[in-house]
């Protein structure tokens, strides 16, 4: 019963979930501001998902099987990965060695099952953005892992989330190292980019391709790909606050460093054009991963 109500209520689906759309909900609310607009009310995700969920499912011809699993996939990686987090936050020295690895691997699951499903729906668009897509994951998987990198030596060579956080506790947060502010500012784009958040959306431009490698999705599939990004959108917060900011996670504090994190995402997202692809990977390849490689420098010397 303890395992059901962690993996599908709290910190899991359910939980994650809500905290996700919630968000989701922030970033549409901030971004109509910002443009003179009022904005959605706060249901307004879960009304798309229900409607969605009552919709018809369009398969197009040619689309294989993968077509429709793609999106299970994807959910189910981010929610494991959400709960391992969630778990890791409420009881620090409940985790397992190499929870932090788990996570990186979880992560990297939805933008592979996107890939998957993009190639197996026979569109051109959704061809192109899956080309974009696998392009910006070999652009932006580099810093990210060098910021990782960075955490790890500052945490004398430890993979387990609890250990990261114990550190923490007992000295500072990593972001008020040299070594720490750097990579997390690497790593806040980097996850801009995880989520496809503006800039760095080039393989969902609806203006350009038509939301590319979501274009044949409808109804229901379509809803678990919009669930699994909005758990998405609570997860890599969430770990970068318990990468480089976790010497408080009171439930105040977390709700204010989560809310600080998401008003910098939403104001990179609202005030920079889309790059294109090419220069998504000169950014991610040159300035970015040159900051990571900076940061773990520093590491290695203590700063």
């Amino acid at each position: 019963m303890k395992l059901l109500l962690e993996y599908i209520i709290f910190p899991g689906f359910f939980f994650s979930a809500t905290c996700g759309l919630l968000a989701g909900w922030v970033d549409r609310k901030v971004s109509a501001r910002l443009q003179w607009r009022v904005g959605p009310p706060w249901h307004q995700n879960f009304t798309d998902i229900i409607k969605l969920c009552g919709k018809e499912i369009i398969i197009p011809q040619g689309a294989g099987p993968v077509f429709l699993l793609a999106p299970y996939f994807a959910l189910l990686s981010a929610v494991l990965a959400s709960t391992i987090l969630g778990l890791a936050v409420i009881s620090p020295l409940g985790g397992f060695t190499g929870d932090l690895i788990v996570i990186l691997y979880l992560l990297t699951m939805p933008a592979i099952a996107v890939l998957m499903g993009a190639g197996a729906s026979a569109n051109p668009m959704a061809s192109l953005g899956a080309s974009r897509e696998m392009k910006s994951i070999l652009a932006y998987e580099l810093p990210f892992l060098l910021s990782v990198i960075t955490v790890i030596i500052k945490n004398a060579g430890s993979i387990q989330l609890g250990n990261i956080l114990n550190n923490q506790v007992n000295y500072a947060s990593l972001i008020f190292s040299y070594s720490g502010i750097l990579a997390f500012l690497a790593a806040i784009f980097c996850i801009q980019a995880k989520l496809c958040l503006g800039p760095f959306d080039a393989s969902e431009a609806e203006q350009e391709i038509m939301s590319g490698v979501f274009i044949e999705y409808s109804g229901l599939p379509l809803a678990v790909f919009k669930l699994a990004r909005a758990i998405m959108f609570y997860t890599m917060p969430l770990l970068l606050i318990v990468l480089f900011w976790g010497k408080d996670l009171s439930a105040p504090a977390l709700i204010g460093k989560y809310t600080v994190i998401l008003v910098i995402m939403i104001l990179v997202k609202n005030t920079n054009p889309r790059l294109r692809i090419d220069q998504l990977m000169r950014f991610f390849w040159g300035p970015v991963t040159l900051l990571a490689l900076v940061s773990a420098g520093l590491a290695v010397f203590g700063y």
